[in-house]
């Protein structure tokens, strides 16, 4: 079909505009950890007239494009919220499908070949057919060598830090370490070798789509010193020049770990 001729301008335009972006970065100041709140897909629909459930199916095929593009430069880890734990109490209407489409992005994620998929939240909060796509994803693409992309499901900020702490009282009740001893060795350290990005770098920035300004709980613990790059269009509606901007952002920052 052919392209009516403004669109096919606009396209021309993008093109090159998102070209010279791309041109004056300098990808040795591109983040290691990016984090991504995917946000948006329902008013997106919206407003083109679509259901929730094309909504949150644009949002995944998305998906595949933006780590596309964090292949092209230094980035190492990515994570994506693709399910709060406030988002468990959605109507099941709308849930079962959600999930389904999750379900499906993760494998879509495991058999391309490039990337090694963990999961990161509480698995048992999930459906049963849930938490063995995410165990298979993780055991299929244990020896890849691409980006590792964090899925996040079921996941929340306050729920990650009380499961470990709970996992570090268990781990040492096991070895019969007392509150007294556990209270003089409990640390920074300590706390985060129990969070679910055990061993990971810290996100050096969080990407939010569709214009809110708030992290909703994302990685409370590990965004302590982040960069965050909030941006108006709605996760479906992201584009290259869009990411490009937020390492333009991100790179011309003067990081402080302090305030």
């Amino acid at each position: 079909m052919r392209i009516p001729y403004p669109q096919a301008l606009r396209n021309l335009v993008y093109r090159l505009y998102a070209r010279r972006v791309e041109g004056r970065l300098d990808h040795s100041q591109a983040p290691k950890h990016i984090g991504v709140i995917l946000d948006g897909n329902r008013r997106w629909a919206r407003a083109d007239g679509r259901t929730p459930e094309q909504g949150h199916q644009a949002g995944a095929a998305k998906i595949g494009e933006m780590l596309g593009w964090c292949a092209e430069t230094d980035v190492e880890v990515v994570t994506l919220w693709l399910l709060s734990t406030d988002n468990l109490d959605r109507p099941e209407a709308e849930l079962t499908p959600l999930l389904g489409i999750i379900e499906n992005t993760v494998r879509d994620l495991a058999a391309d070949g490039r990337w090694r998929v963990h999961h990161v939240g509480n698995r048992d909060l999930l459906p049963s057919d849930t938490q063995i796509v995410l165990k298979q994803a993780e055991e299929d693409t244990v020896d890849n060598t691409g980006i590792l992309v964090n899925v996040a499901v079921g996941y929340g900020g306050r729920q990650e830090i009380a499961d470990a702490v709970r996992s570090l009282l268990l781990e040492h009740a096991d070895r019969g370490t007392s509150f007294e001893e556990l209270a003089e060795t409990v640390d920074i350290d300590l706390i985060s070798k129990h969070l679910y990005t055990s061993g990971q770098p810290d996100p050096d920035l969080v990407i939010r789509t569709s214009g809110e300004q708030r992290l909703s709980g994302f990685m409370l613990w590990q965004s302590a010193h982040s960069e965050y790059y909030f941006c108006e269009v709605f996760w479906p509606a992201f584009r290259k020049v869009d990411f490009l901007r937020a390492l333009r952002d991100f790179a011309a920052r003067n990081r402080r770990y302090g305030f």
